[in-house]
Parts: structure tokens; sequence; C-alpha cells
């Protein structure tokens, strides 16, 4: 249906019969064909009245986005096709705009989809109500209890890789305005025995799996596993992995949604913890041993995963090993102690590991209806949502098929009542009579089950606390002699048995009629499940645990409060448990999904019709058409009824001006249906048998065709008008284009010809003016032919004379402008590189070219030296310019210049600002360091070294300790007179200070370092302004005169050859010279 089309009723474009109400004829074989059909056009629900029949499609269908959403919300429930959405917007709107508490009943076996369709009606409340923060917390909520609920509640069985294993009832809470609220869930039976053996073909539950494979390494090993399904006894091996189930990924997604709910970080590895002891618990294996007196005691095999395991609880490894191997009994005041053997001792492990796990799971219930539960106590509205076990006939039938069934057959009875009571209230509210119907009444079978006094479940507890020899088959006895007589019950021995031909029915056997078909079933371990025995060693063992979650989970363990009444049995907890599940859904406005699944491979499009016809009659599907078709088939509002039938009467086409009553009255009138096949409500009309309806849709089809007709005929006749005047007004248009074209075409003819003609006399014309102006041409050209050869003779005879003198000297500068030319493009082609290192130059050609080649060549070099430069940054230029003016002042007067060209000028060669070993020195000045060195300080007396630190900043220089950095001078270099050097390879330098400063009476410093090039530079560079700087005087010299306080010392250099080292050498001759012995190159 394209978006286009309006849908307006179940009826319009239907595949089959969308209502099994109306299906006709109604019986078994065509209420399957019926599902059949529209499950083949992937039509998966179906309604009986108000309730919904879903098949599971075994894959994904494009039916439940969110457009879907829009589409059924705020629709009336026959408005559309059969969707499991039209069922939850009907009882949303029941609840929130009626104030009617609502429950939506969802059964089914293993399977079906109950689970599906549980999320997918909760999804959608959560999709149609209110938004905000809060109410947007609530609702993910609610809907993430789901994962955590089915990772530790399902597991995979044969029939479905996401089997629910326990039922769950929601309560769904919302305010006065439809919003959530919070919710309750309640749990009821948990397949518990699944814990310690699976059947073949299935697993056990889902979080086991989970753990191992999505746990990380460091949480299995605070856990105490290995990430190997075959480690673990209690898991099923044939199916550990299941093809479309991810493992590691739901684990994390159990993770997440609990954390969403509001489980602490604690809660979940306790919770972890104790899954991780039912794993271990199923890997204790036992021995028997022969004691004194005679009897076998158990003991454990291997104690290494039983202490793995106390480690996990908190719990003494020798209590709990004392309790696998003796019972204690309590009777008043009284204990006997007994042995246990080793079947004992399996039976209690599997006892404890099954008990564990089911009040974890329990425990997890109450923690996470703590978590979801309503924050106010304001009136609330309550829709319920009830997933549970669907009716459950196997080839092996025991105990918990025998207490599932039970509970199914008080959900049908219940269901007939509720039906049968909404019939019968929308009778009496509509006016019309109501009259008794006939159905299968269940009453009896849940009498036989559930009877006080002589119910299977009353003797079946009654057994269980019988003293003396218990068994199954002295239960079995007591069925046989109680309930012999009940047309429902059946045995070998009974009197309603038909052992004589039925060979059927074993004799530790019995077989219960229920509504949905006879189930026989076994006895076997119906005693042993009903006891639900935890030996109390075990409960008290556990209660001593230093893990807080396992003394919430065994309170009886309590010494203090020892109970010694045995406790209730799980059938007696059951009946309590369903009984306060009736009571609270007979509150509430039912509403009803009933899940098939269609086929036993889990394969998509295939329906097998025996194992689909099987659920139809235990689901009761064709009894509660039955019911509902008791009295009318169908009922309709008047005022859809009128619009979707007004075509077949005149007096109410095309509009009826009144009551939508009177004209339903007067359209069925016209028709002549017959009186007693409807009734007249006060909102509604009831239509008895469906093929009254069939017959109103077929003549509102035959109509509709009609009117189509007639639409159609008005349509093309208005249609062909149109068509006529539209090829008139262009035929019109056409005659006109064409007259003006004619015309135009005939005015261009005629211009052509008068402009050939004109062209033919302007041609002769033009002809006749040529002929005259050409032979006017020649004549002129004659004339000064003649002109010229005459003049041409008069100039040659003056010109002859000079024309040897001149023509030398022009061929010369032709030849000269030639060569020039020729020189430019070939230099213009062989030019160097721009580096300005490059000396090649090509050779120019004429000896008259060589100062122009010079100074071109001169040109070029400087050019590139200026682009060399533009690449500079000011750093960089920096230092050019310090090795510029250190040329200036020692090249070709400095021996020592050439070796320092090589060297880049650092300046900050110490490091003072970075290194921590100047911290203190830094801390002292309070400029920037240009120059930091280690120099040699010359000692007067005999002309030795001493190492000093030498710092130059911009307007002073430091001489400090170089071990201990204290300052031994600091000299402003505006005192600064003059600096000396020697012309040789040394370092020595003196610096010589003006007369009368500060400094001076100090004396001159005489000092030596290898870095005297860059020392002298960047004193002469930073010392005052460029005219500042040619008054400190930079003598070069050999022989230079040093003040020393009050004495002139002459300093002298010599070159020659040194004995012990190559460097130079200061030694003090007298009192007047220093002699510094410079060695030779």
């Amino acid at each position: 249906m394209t978006k286009m089309e309006v849908k307006t009723s179940l009826l319009d474009d239907m595949i089959g019969v969308g209502d099994m109400v109306l299906l006709e004829p109604l019986t078994e074989d065509s209420f399957i064909q019926n599902l059949k059909n529209r499950f083949d056009r992937d039509e998966i629900y179906t309604y009986i009245g108000s309730v919904v029949i879903s098949i599971n499609p075994y894959r994904s269908l494009p039916i439940y986005t969110a457009d879907k959403v829009e589409e059924y919300r705020n629709r009336n429930f026959y408005e559309l096709s059969p969707h499991v959405y039209a069922l939850a917007d009907e009882a949303y709107r029941s609840l929130r705009d009626q104030d009617r508490d609502q429950c939506i009943l969802i059964t089914g076996e293993s399977g079906a989809g109950k689970t599906e369709a549980s999320k997918l009606v909760m999804s959608y409340v959560a999709a149609v109500c209110g938004k905000g923060a809060e109410v947007n917390k609530v609702k993910e909520q609610l809907l993430q209890s789901n994962p955590v609920l089915e990772a530790f509640g399902n597991a995979k069985t044969v029939r479905n890789d996401n089997s629910s294993r326990f039922g769950k009832y929601m309560d769904i809470e919302f305010d006065f305005k439809g919003d959530p609220l919070g919710g309750v869930i309640s749990n009821y039976l948990l397949e518990k025995s699944r814990v310690v053996r699976q059947p073949r073909g299935e697993r056990n539950f889902h979080i086991f799996y989970q753990l191992l494979s999505g746990a990380s390494d460091d949480l299995l090993k605070k856990l105490m596993l290995e990430r190997n399904f075959f480690k673990y006894n209690y898991l099923s091996l044939d199916c550990a992995v299941v093809n479309g189930l991810d493992d590691a990924a739901n684990f994390r997604s159990v993770r997440n949604a609990m954390q969403i709910v509001g489980f602490m970080e604690s809660e979940v590895h306790s919770v972890l913890e104790l899954v991780a002891a039912v794993l271990k618990l199923g890997n204790i294996e036992f021995k028997s041993e022969s004691r004194v007196d005679g009897f076998d005691e158990s003991r454990v095999k291997d104690k290494n995963d039983l202490k793995e395991m106390c480690e996990l609880l908190g719990i003494d490894q020798l209590i709990l090993e004392r309790a696998f191997s003796v019972r204690t009994v309590e009777a008043k005041q009284e204990k006997v102690s007994t042995t246990l053997n080793v079947a004992q001792a399996y039976y209690a492990r599997d006892a404890l590991a099954k008990n564990l796990y089911s009040r974890l799971f329990s425990w997890l219930v109450t923690r996470v209806n703590e978590s979801i539960k309503a924050q106010t106590k304001a009136q609330k509205k309550v829709m319920g949502v009830l997933d549970i076990y669907g009716f459950e006939i196997f080839e092996d039938n025991s105990f918990e098929q025998f207490i599932i069934n039970y509970c199914n057959e008080k959900l049908q009875q219940i269901f007939i009542e509720l039906t049968l009571r909404e019939e019968q209230e929308e009778y009496v509210r509509e006016g019309i009579e109501w009259t008794n119907i006939e159905y299968f009444n269940n009453a009896m079978i849940c009498d036989l089950i559930e009877n006080n006094k002589n119910g299977i479940l009353a003797m079946l507890d009654e057994e269980c606390l019988r003293p003396g020899n218990v068994s199954d088959e002295t239960f079995l006895d007591k069925l046989n002699t109680v309930c012999a007589k009940h047309q429902c019950f059946e045995s070998c021995h009974s009197k309603n048995s038909k052992f004589l031909t039925d060979r059927s029915l074993p004799r530790n056997c019995f077989r219960i009629q229920h509504y949905a078909g006879k189930v026989l079933y076994r006895v076997e371990g119906f005693v042993d499940k009903n006891n639900n025995l935890l030996y109390r060693d075990l409960s008290q063992a556990m209660y001593k645990a230093n893990h807080s979650l396992i003394k919430l989970l065994f309170p009886e363990g309590e010494p203090s409060k020892v109970n010694l009444k045995r406790p209730p049995t799980v059938g007696s907890q059951f009946k309590a448990s369903v009984g306060t599940l009736m009571r609270n859904l007979q509150t509430k406005n039912p509403n009803y999904i009933r899940c098939i699944k269609p086929n036993d491979k889990k394969a998509a499009r295939l329906f097998t019709e025996m194992l689909v016809c099987h659920q139809v009659r235990y689901l009761g599907l064709m009894e509660n058409v039955r019911v509902r078709r008791a009295g009318y088939a169908f009922r309709q509002p008047y005022e859809p009824c009128l619009e979707r039938y007004k075509m077949l009467c005149k007096q109410t086409w095309p509009q009826w001006r009144g009551p939508a009553r009177e004209g339903v009255e007067v359209l069925l009138t016209s028709l002549q249906i017959p009186k007693e096949e409807f009734s007249y409500g006060h909102t509604k009309i009831f239509i008895r048998n469906p093929r009254t309806l069939f017959t109103l849709e077929l003549k509102r089809k035959q109509c509709l065709e009609d009117l189509a007709t007639l639409i159609q005929k008005i349509y093309r006749g208005w249609k062909s008008r149109k068509f006529f005047l539209l090829m008139r007004k262009s035929q019109i248009i056409v005659a006109a284009w064409y007259r003006r074209y004619a015309q135009k075409k005939k005015y261009q003819q005629i211009k052509i010809s008068t402009v050939v003609v004109q062209s033919y006399i302007r041609g002769w014309k033009a002809r006749k003016t040529l002929r005259e102006l050409k032979y006017q041409k020649r004549c002129n050209q004659a004339v000064t032919t003649i002109s010229a050869y005459w003049h041409g003779q008069q100039v040659r005879r003056q010109y002859r004379k000079f024309f040897k003198s001149n023509a030398g000297k022009r061929i010369c500068n032709f030849i000269i402008q030639r060569t020039m030319q020729k020189y430019f493009l070939e230099l213009k082609k062989t030019l160097p590189s721009m580096s300005p290192t490059d000396k090649s130059w090509s050779p120019h050609p004429c000896r008259f070219m060589e100062g122009a080649d010079k100074e071109i060549r001169r040109i070029f070099h400087l050019w590139k030296c200026k682009k060399y430069r533009d690449q500079f940054t000011e750093q960089r230029k920096a230092i050019y310019e310090e090795k510029l003016a250190a040329s200036e002042i020692f090249k070709d007067k400095k021996a020592l210049y050439p070796s320092s060209v090589s060297q880049p000028f650092k300046g900050d060669y110490l490091e003072v600002n970075q290194s921590p070993k100047y911290k203190k020195l830094k801390s002292m000045l309070e400029e920037k360091v240009i120059l930091s060195d280690v120099v040699n300080k010359i000692n007067r007396a005999n002309g030795k070294g001493v190492a000093r630190t030498f710092l130059l900043t911009k307007n002073n220089f430091i001489l400090a300790d170089h071990k201990t950095g204290h300052f031994k001078a600091k000299v402003p270099l505006v005192d600064l007179r003059s600096m000396s050097v020697s012309r040789l390879t040394d370092g020595f330098f003196a610096l010589q200070f003006k007369e009368g400063s500060a400094s001076a009476a100090k004396g001159d410093f005489l000092l030596s370092s290898e870095r005297l090039i860059e020392i002298i530079t960047k004193l002469h560079c930073i010392t005052g302004s460029p005219a500042e700087r040619n008054q400190i005087n930079i003598h070069i010299l050999d022989e230079f005169v040093v003040h020393f306080k009050q004495e002139k010392v002459c300093v002298k250099f010599i070159q020659g050859e040194l004995k012990n080292d190559s460097s130079a050498a200061c030694k003090r001759r007298n009192n007047r010279l220093l002699e510094v012995s410079v060695p030779s190159l």
C-alpha cells in the first residue's frame, strides 16, 4: 500500500480472512488453511475478535519500523491490518483514557515468539507514551530489565535458541498522563533442573556461556575460571556454540543493561562469583570409603574445585566437605547424624546447585524490582504483561510439564470467563438481549488438579509429608484410589482406563484429559521434584559464608532461627503463585496474544500444518472462535458502518443527512436483509452470521466497480472534450502560424529576387568603374616609374663618389650589433647557478666585449648575493654580521683567524640559561647572557693560568670562579678602552681599561681562550653605538703593554718549538716582562 492510500477497515485488501470470527465455513481445516495463506503472504498476525494470533516468521520483517508505530497510533483496533501494535495501542489507550487497568496475556509453546511479542508490546508503549529525561530513564530501565533476566532465565532448547525457562509477569505502572512511573516483575517456576543436566541438543542457561566467552582474562582469573566449556560438567558440550548467538557480545550487553537498571559494580561481581561457584560445584566428584561400622561414606575425590569454590564464597572448606558427607536430622530435642553414600552426595551437590542458582535468580528479580519500582505513592494505572510457558505435550512428560499445563488450564479458564464476561458486558451496554453460550468448561480439570482434599497436588503434598516409605509408586497408587472415577483421569488401574485397547498407557503413568487434549505423565521424579529438599547442613554451611549475598539467599541456615517444619513444596508454592496471578488478572481488562510456531526447524517460509494444528488445539483457538461466534459474529459502530456501505442505497448515497443509526436502518431495510441476521445496539450494529457481512462486502465491491465505471466514463468524456478543445485551439494557432510563415516565405522570395537584380546592376556599374580606375592607375604607375628611374639616375650620379667611404662603417656597425645580440642570447642560455660560491662564467666571444662581460658578471654576482641574503632570518643575519665583523678585524692580521671561519659562533657554550649547575649564578644576573665560556686568567706573578667562568652581557662582562660560581669581577663595558692580541695562533688577549675608571684600579686583565676570535668580535659588536665602537681600539701586535695595578708589564710573543705540548705557554722573565711562547704552524 502506498503512502497516498488510506486504509479504513480490516476488510480492505484482506488476504484470506483477517478475523477468524468471520471465517466461513468454520472448520479446523479452513482455520489452518487461512493461517497458511496469510503466513505465505507475510501476514503473520490474525485476529479472533480482540485476540491476536501471532505466527513466528523466523526472519526479520519490515513491519516494526517507527512509521508503523505512527500508523497504528491512536487508531481503531479493526481499522488496519491485524498487528500486535493494534492490540498494544488499544490496551494503552484504554488505560490512559478510560482508567482501566490492562493485562496482556502472551501464551504459546517454546519457540513460538512469546518473548519477542512481549518486547514488541513494551517497545510500542515506550514509543507512544510521553517524553522527558525522567520518563526516558524509566522506559530505558524497564526495557533493559529484559536482557538481564533473559541471560539468567533463558536457554537454548531444541525448539528455540532463546527459550524462556521461567514465567514472567510484569506490571508497568503509569501516571494519570499515561507516562511510565516504574514496574514490578513476578517470576514463576524457573526450570532449575536445567542447571545440573540438559537434554541432548540443548544448553544450560545463557549466562554460563556468556561469562566464559565474553569476560576479560583478568575477570576470569579473579573468578578462577578457564575459557573452556569442556572443563565444566554442568555445561552440555554438543551445542556449546550456537550459530547466530554471539555470547561475548551478549555478555557485554548484559553488563551494560545491569548498569542501566542500577546494579552497583560490587553487586555485579558478587552475582558473577555465584555463577562461577555453580560451575565449580558441578566439577566436585565423590568416591566411596568404608567405615569401621561397615557403612560406606562419600568423600570428595579432588578437592581443588571445592577449595576454589569455597574461596569464591568465603566458606570454610571443612564445613562444606562435611556437609557433603554427613546429614544431621533434628527432631524435637534430638539430633541424629547419618552418613551419605555417593549417590546421596551427588544428590546433595545437585540440590545445592539448583537452589543456589534459583535463589540467585529470585534475588535478581527482587533487585530489578527495587530499581524499576515507582518512586511516587500517587495513584497509578497498571498494565500487566504475562509471558508464560504454553501448553506442553512431549513424549516424556514429568512434574514440570504437569504444573505448566495446570497453569495453562487456569489461564484457559480465566480466558473463557473474561471473554464471556466481556461479551455479556458489551451486550448489556448496547441493549442486546444476552443468551447463555455453551462452551467447554475446564473447571472440572482444574478441580482435579488443585482441589484441597482430593486434588492431585494435594495428594502429592500429602505423600511428600507422610512418614514411612514414600515413592512415586505409592503416589500413583493413591491417585488410582482417589481419582479412579474422575472422567478426566486415566491410568491402567482406573475405571476410565482404556488399557485393554490402548497399549500406550504404561503402568507407571497416568493420563489427564486437558482442554487441549490428553497428556500422558510419567510419575517418576514427581515426589523428589515436589519436595525441593535441601539438607539443613548445606543451608547452614552456606549461611556461614563470608559472602554477603550468600547470607541473603540462605536465611534458613541461621542457627538461631532453626525451623523444624518442612519447607513448602514446589507444588503448593506454584499453586499459591497461580492463585495470586489469577486474582490479579481478574481485576484487569485482558488482552490476548496467542503465539504459534510454524515449524520445528526454525526455518523461514516453512509452514507445517500438523504442528500448527496441534498448537491450535491445545491453545483452544477453535473454542475461542466458537465462543466469540455464539452470539453475534461481527459488530461495528454506526458511523463507520454507514460510511463503508452507504453507496448500496440511493437514500444514503452520497451523503446521509441525519443520525447514523437511522441511516444504517434505511440501508439494511433497502437491502432486504432478514431481521434475525442483525440487531441494533445503542452505538453499534450487530451482525449474527459472517455470510451476511460477506454479502454486504460483495455488494459493496460490485457497487464500487459500478461507481468506478461511472467515474471512468465521466472522466473519459471530460478528458475527450478537453482534448478536443485543446486540438481546436491548437489548430487555430497552427493555421495562424502557417499563414504567417507562408507570407514571410513569399516576401523573402521577392526580396531575394530584388537583391539579385540589384546585384547584377551594381556589378555592371562596379565593373565599369573598375575598368576606369585600372586605366587611371596604369597611367599613374607609368608616370611614377619614369620619374623614379630618372631621379635614381640623378642620385646615383651624385652619390657614387661617397659610397666607398661610408659603406665600410655601416657594415662594421651591423656586424658588431649582430655579434652582441648573439652574445646576449647565448649568455641567457648558459647562466650559472644561483649559488654565490659558484664562480663559473661562459667566456666572451670577442675581445672588444671584455669590459662589458666583466661588468655583467659583477652585476650578476651582486644580484645572486642579494637574493641569497634575502633568504636569511634575523638570527642568521646576526651570525653573519658577527662573522663579517670578525673578518674585518682579523683577516690577514691574526694567524688564528682562518681556523675560526668554519666554526659557528654559539655564544652560550656553558648553557647557563638551562643548566641547573649555574642556577645560582644565573639568579645573580639581571641581564641576558650573550656569551658564556671558560677562560684562563693569567697570574701576573708567575704567568700561570687559573680557570674562570667568563660571562658577557649587553652592558657588562663577569669573571666568576669556575668551581664555586662566586663573582670575581664585574666590569662595565663602558670602562673598556682597548683590546690587544698577538698576530700568532695563540689565544691570549688583554682587556685594557680607561684611566681613572673604577675597573682600572684593579688593573688590566690578561686572559687566554680557545674562542678568542668570537670573544673579541662580540665585545667589539656590543660596546656602544657604531660611532663609539671606533673608540675601542683593537691592537694586533706581538708585543704590548699591560697595566697590573701600579706596574706596567710588557707581554711579548715569540714563535718557536715547544717541548711538552703544542699549546702556548706564558712565563715571567722579570718584573717587567711576560714571555708567551707560541708553537709554529
